[in-house]
């Protein structure tokens, strides 16, 4: 059992190194089962195991009838110091950029939101539920929080370009702090049907604060991310200092 655990990790690695290197371009069809079985001298479980979790991760696709093609890149999300809007970060990947709006909605304040942001119980928040898309496809479901004394009246238009913008070029809000927890999360029915894939599927979940240069807390949202369609890349900058 280890041992056919050992060889299949080692065909996935050594498949997902030639798609890295574009031996397998993006939309091209990779060999068959039965080749892929021949080139490594393995079964064809341990082939058909590897090209199982390189579709679950999103490296591959596999069409009935068709065969298994190598999928689109992943949409590259960078966390950095200098953040980058969306639609910036999503054109120099080559693709373009598209906020969906689903609903704008005041609702009190629960407990969890008043921990989460500077309000009080039953303080007015504006719920803004939205799906990212790149090429047309969704990559992220969000829910943001904004309480309604930090910029009231959210409109459709602000919260299908950027909602940052919005707060620092229409109510002088400067996001100048925020805080993300990422963790893996499994898509449940409500998050899959927006990113149009299988509940249960493998997701990225982070949870962000948003502050201003004050120090308070002026937005709170939830988002999910495609994990098949998605990846992070984190920068950090170091001081250097002389020994």
């Amino acid at each position: 059992m280890e041992k056919n655990q050992s060889l299949h990790a080692y065909i996935k690695e050594e498949l997902l190194n030639r798609i890295k290197a574009n031996k397998y371009k993006r939309g091209e069809k990779i060999p068959t089962e039965l080749e892929l079985c021949k080139g490594f001298g393995v079964s064809r479980t341990t082939i058909r195991t590897a090209l199982n979790q390189l579709t679950v991760e999103g490296y591959l696709e596999r069409h009935q009838g068709r065969g298994t093609f190598v999928a689109d890149q992943k949409v590259k999300q960078t966390l950095s110091q200098t953040v980058k809007r969306y639609s910036d970060q999503i054109a120099i990947q080559g693709k373009k950029a598209e906020i969906t709006l689903i609903s704008i909605q005041v609702v009190p304040a629960n407990e969890y939101l008043e921990q989460s942001l500077d309000v009080t119980l039953n303080d007015p928040i504006q719920r803004v539920e939205r799906v990212r898309k790149a090429n047309t496809e969704p990559t992220q479901y969000e829910i943001a929080y904004i309480p309604w004394n930090v910029a009231p009246g959210i409109t459709k238009e602000q919260a299908e370009t950027s909602l940052y913008g919005a707060l620092k070029e229409d109510f002088s809000v400067h996001i100048a702090k925020t805080t993300e927890h990422i963790e893996i999360a499994l898509a449940d029915e409500r998050s899959s049907s927006h990113l149009n894939c299988e509940p249960g599927s493998p997701c990225f979940y982070i949870e962000t604060v948003a502050e201003n240069e004050k120090g308070e807390k002026v937005e709170y949202s939830r988002s999910y991310f495609r994990g098949d369609k998605t990846n992070f890349v984190i920068e950090r900058n170091y001081p250097f200092e002389a020994e």
